[in-house]
């Protein structure tokens, strides 16, 4: 299997559940110019990662690609224990993070695909981080007693440490958020997210 990736990206959260699985695997870290090179659009048409090339098999969209390492993987019970609760537990955080947190930055990264007017970007970006904030609220209750989202380690942790990162560099205010920030300092000092880290250049 080989993972496409961006530093930073979401496609990271893919890297960390492979480096999770104990698996091998393959990873290639593109950059904003070969993300639009034809060799990559080949494998994906539209320029973006995460995508995963395994044998034939081509497999693009990150909650997609999760469910397929998980699945992959079974020994890493990156979506359970294989009961049918734990799996749709897993789901349902991965979907959170994925469909709600995830595009909830696209008006700080990209107001203008939200309104022509640039003046409005600011008063854009700001609405945003407050949404944000109210949905990491959500986060930091479901960890208030415990350690991972799910109740048990899955494929939704590292995306959700991934838009940590984001919130951090684009400053939503996630004051007074103390199990989010555990969570997150507990995934900064597990190896396998220090390996893919380390491997795409983010250490």
């Amino acid at each position: 299997m080989k993972l496409y990736s961006k530093p930073g990206a979401c496609s990271t959260a893919d890297h960390i559940a492979l480096q999770w699985t104990g698996g091998a695997f393959e990873v290639e870290v593109l950059d904003k110019d070969s993300l639009k090179a034809p060799a990559y659009l080949a494998i994906n048409p539209v320029g973006a990662v995460p995508a995963v090339v395994d044998g034939d098999f081509v497999l693009t969209q990150n909650a997609a690609i999760m469910g397929y390492i998980a699945d992959t993987f079974p020994q890493a019970r990156l979506a359970g224990d294989g009961s049918a609760q734990q799996r749709a537990e897993a789901a349902r955080w991965l979907s959170f993070v994925n469909s709600d947190v995830h595009p909830a930055f696209l008006p700080i990264f990209a107001p203008g695909r939200f309104h022509p007017d640039t003046d409005q970007a600011d008063t854009l970006r700001q609405h945003a981080r407050e949404r944000l904030r109210g949905l990491y609220a959500s986060a930091d209750q479901r960890l208030a007693d415990r350690q991972w989202l799910a109740g048990f380690r899955s494929y939704a942790d590292p995306y959700l440490y991934i838009t940590l990162r984001w919130a951090d560099a684009v400053k939503v205010d996630l004051s007074g958020y103390a199990h989010l920030a555990a969570f997150k300092q507990r995934m900064e000092a597990d190896a396998g997210v220090q390996a893919a880290l380390k491997a795409e250049g983010l250490l």
